[in-house]
């Protein structure tokens, strides 16, 4: 055994190594020698741990050996012997920083959490949420608000206040109102219903949504535990998803909104968007919807009900909703319900005394009006809105675009009269009921009627009828139609004649007033067929192909030397084209345009132009007369007397009238006009039973009739013609053989719905008289109308051929230019040359009557020369021809 041993080291001041016990047991310890090497001194390091390596079990042989650990070692340079520096188990264990799982705990112990690391990790976790939401806010920002949000719809108003409509882009009905519209009665009953804390919360209120979870749990009603706040955070900024997500950014949004918003404007902008049902969004849109009324004239009981609409529209609407739940008597009982609880809340939160809720449910529940349609553009009513949209931006001046009405949010009151246009509609659809019929004429199909109905006394529109529905005609037939008004145009002829006068033939075309002469009433012209046309020089007008103009009247009729009041009267065309020429084209278009009609809608300057080849619109023709009805005062036609947003007057209309026109000339022209009703085409509006001034008017192959007419105090035009709305390319068709009639003239079914309107419109008021016209102009003579003519002054011979078609040009020129009136001779009857005017209503020696009427205008009666006569309305430069009757 001792050949194994190993060697022992030198003495280097070391302490010798333990032997390694042999045959198994355990070896005695060292004596100790002293220093010096040998087997008792202190051995190196490696000897150290193969010693301890034994005394742990490791050797050879797999048995274990252990290390004495009580022998004293010796110490060099004096320490104190120790023992082995291994890693035995005997040293205290080092603590850990979490004790999980936990040390010297046994069994299920060992995984069980003590008290005070539960207490740091709920701790942890509530900082970690506190961060993270500190983060989240600090992130956040409040967005812009939804174009939902801030979509809005018009609200157009009758004349009389009363709401017309609610139209406007987008699908929400909603008008934005300002806080001090909403009544007191509103904010409470919301405030005590949904979030009586909400002057005083931060925008979010942790134990509303503690108590609206419990209350759940337990099965009782459903709360969504949001705040005021939170919901117009929702409506206003976020969509209406059921998500953490939004909800998260909802209570975040919310801390923000509550801490940099005012709370009256918080609480008014949840009020302009909240969903009341019946289509309307807002309270606005609610108050209009349920009571008919404005949201500032709600009262206290009548809130109540309406802060139960936003709690859910569907169960508390009484008029009953979608799904067996929502039936009107479960509705109903719910919305006493909750009306009833409301107004305890408010008693309950100190907003409304014991006594006053007591005087309220005395009352009863407030039961809303059935639901009506909150947009409606059909009918009529589309084209009211349009022409309201478009006389807003006009009136405006740049405050209002079409734009921005698109954006809507702008109350626009009107002067629409819902009576007047009830009453306009009525009129047509009676008149197309008795006489129209697609199915047994074809001729039938196509036919359009358009009217307007204007104050004189300051232009506003007070009725229209655009056609059969907005919404399938698109076209607004009582604005501009592209559709000529025929003889409905001699008036502003014969008004440039008495204001401005006939030019003077010696003098160039262009003459002052002074060297003009003023027209009378009484003055004669040549009224025979196919007469030729002159310049007011005297000499034959032509084309610019040379050739001559003869023009026709209706049914080529000549009826002589007549005066321009019977011309008029009967709507002869030769007199008045040839008073334009002498006139001047372009002086009668001035009359036009200063008695109320617009360049858009007139003609060029040719010399049919005197017989109504333009097409201004119904509106601008009943305006127009109302400037003669108003002895010259001419107000532009309007339609919109105020518009507001959001409680802010934008602007309202200031009638400014203008004197156009001498009274004596307006006068003279409305006593005219009495004639044609009283004794000429226009008689059928003596049915009205009061003074009428009217003028008839037919147009080239009997494409359209008109009859335009006035009292003092209103002033309608009725236009009628046939054109295919749907079709590519518009045309208008010819009226021969429509409801049955061989042709189709502004006597006839125009004049029908005039009066028929007029009668319901004037009911029950006051019947006013035309004021007396006074005496105007000189009695001058036209071409061939001379009382003494000789041979050359001779009017022309009508010709055999019965169109109008222009001859060529003779050689001789006129000799001589119209003449003033000579003496008047005894043998003389109106409406001959030279005798006194055949008897204006109310002139002097007149008997005011109808005395004297010729008869019937509708067609050659007998005693009546016919209606109105063949204007050849163009003609000239690619013109239409024309063959009228009125």
């Amino acid at each position: 055994m001792s050949g194994n041993r190993r060697k022992p080291p030198q003495g280097r001041g070391r302490r010798a190594a333990q032997p390694p016990p042999s045959s198994g047991r355990r070896a005695a310890p060292p004596r100790s020698t002293g220093p010096g090497p040998g087997p008792d001194s202190h051995g190196g390091r490696a000897e150290s741990r193969r010693a301890a390596q034994q005394s742990t079990g490791g050797g050879g042989g797999g048995r274990r050996r252990a290390a004495s650990a009580s022998a004293p070692a010796g110490a060099e340079g004096g320490r104190r012997a120790g023992g082995p520096r291994g890693r035995g188990r005997g040293g205290p264990e080092r603590k850990r920083f979490i004790d999980y799982p936990r040390a010297n705990k046994y069994g299920v112990r060992r995984w069980l959490p003590s008290w005070k690391l539960i207490l740091a990790t709920g701790f942890g976790f509530f900082a970690l949420l506190v961060g993270l939401a500190g983060i989240a806010l600090w992130m956040v920002q409040v967005p812009e608000a939804s174009a939902a949000a801030k979509q809005e719809k018009n609200v157009y108003y009758w004349a009389n206040g009363k709401q017309m409509v609610v139209a406007g882009q987008g699908d929400h009905n909603r008008q934005v109102v300002g806080i001090d519209q909403i009544p007191r009665g509103m904010k409470w009953a919301v405030i005590a219903a949904e979030n009586e804390t909400f002057y005083q919360d931060n925008g979010v209120d942790p134990m509303g949504i503690i108590r609206a979870v419990g209350k759940m749990a337990l099965g009782g009603e459903t709360q969504s535990g949001s705040t005021i706040t939170q919901q117009y955070v929702k409506n206003t900024f976020l969509d209406q998803s059921q998500t953490l997500t939004r909800k998260a950014k909802e209570l975040l949004i919310s801390i923000k909104v509550g801490a940099k918003e005012d709370k009256d404007d918080i609480l008014a902008g949840y009020l302009n968007t909240g969903y009341y049902g019946r289509g309307a969004y807002g309270i606005q849109a609610a108050a209009q919807a349920y009571y008919r009324v404005d949201s500032s004239k709600l009262s206290p009981s009548r809130a109540a009900f309406l802060s139960a609409t936003l709690n859910g529209p569907n169960l508390y609407d009484p008029a009953g909703g979608i799904g067996s739940a929502a039936t009107k008597d479960k509705n109903l009982k719910r919305a006493e319900a909750r009306w009833s609880w409301t107004l305890d809340r408010e008693v309950a939160i100190g907003k409304l005394s014991k006594s006053d809720r007591d005087k309220i449910k005395a009352k009863g529940f407030p039961m809303p009006k059935p639901p009506k349609k909150a947009t409606e553009l059909k009918g009529q009513t589309g084209y009211l809105v349009e022409l309201a949209n478009r006389n807003a931006v006009a009136q405006s001046k740049g405050k209002i675009t079409k734009r921005m009405l698109e954006t809507g949010g702008y109350r626009i009151h009107t002067t629409f009269d819902q009576k007047k246009t009830s009453q306009l509609q009525r009129s047509v659809e009676k008149v197309k009921k008795a006489n129209l019929d697609q199915k047994k004429r074809k001729v039938d199909k196509y036919v359009q009627f358009g009217g307007a109905s204007v104050r004189p006394s300051d232009g506003a529109i007070v009725a229209t009828y655009g056609g059969e529905d907005a919404t399938k005609h698109f076209t607004n037939n009582a604005d501009y139609t592209g559709v000529q008004v025929g003889s409905t145009f001699k008036p502003f002829v014969m008004a440039a004649a008495m204001r401005n006068g006939m030019l003077d033939p010696r003098l160039g075309k262009t003459q002052t007033d002074e060297q003009r002469t003023k027209v009378s009433p009484k003055s004669v012209y040549n009224g025979n067929n196919k007469v030729k046309l002159r310049n007011y020089d005297g000499k034959i007008w032509t084309d610019r192909d040379g050739k001559e103009w003869h023009q026709r009247n209706d049914g080529n009729k000549d009826y002589g030397r007549v005066n321009l009041r019977y011309a008029m009267q009967e709507s002869v065309n030769t007199p008045f084209i040839q008073l334009g020429m002498d006139v001047g084209t372009e002086t009668v278009k001035k009359a036009a345009l200063d008695a109320g009609l617009s360049k858009d809608g007139l003609a060029r300057t040719t010399p049919t132009f005197s017989l109504g080849t333009s097409a201004p619109s119904a509106i601008r023709m009943a305006g127009a007369y109302g400037t003669f009805a108003k002895s010259g005062k001419r107000s532009e036609p309007y339609s919109v007397s105020k518009v507001e947003r959001k409680g802010q007057e934008i602007f309202t209309h200031h009638t400014k009238s203008e004197l156009t026109f001498d009274r004596a000339v307006a006068d003279n022209v409305t006593n005219m006009l009495e004639t044609v009703v009283q004794k000429g085409t226009g008689s059928k509006a003596k049915a009205l039973g009061r003074p009428v001034a009217g003028k008839t008017g037919t147009t080239d192959d009997n494409k359209s009739a008109w009859f335009t007419g006035y009292t003092p105090q209103l002033s309608t035009s009725i236009g009628m013609w046939r054109v295919n709305d749907q079709a590519k390319s518009q045309k208008f068709l010819k009226m021969y053989g429509v409801g049955g009639e061989e042709s189709i003239h502004g006597a006839s079914f125009p004049a029908d719905i005039w009066t028929e309107y007029m009668k319901g419109a004037l009911k029950g008021t006051k019947v006013m008289r035309f004021p007396k016209p006074g005496p105007i102009g000189e009695t001058v003579y036209g071409d061939g109308a001379s009382p003494k003519p000789t041979p050359s002054e001779q009017p022309d011979e009508p010709s055999d051929d019965p169109t109008a078609s222009p001859t060529k040009s003779p050689t001789k020129s006129p000799t001589k230019s119209p003449t003033h009136s000579p003496t008047p001779t005894d043998t003389c009857t109106p409406p001959r040359p030279g005798c006194e005017d055949d008897g204006g209503i109310g002139d002097p020696g007149d008997p005011g009557g109808a005395d004297g009427d010729p008869g019937d205008a509708d067609g050659g009666t007998p005693g009546n020369p016919g209606g109105d006569n063949g204007d050849d309305q163009g003609g000239l430069f690619g013109g239409p021809t024309t063959n009228r009757r009125d």
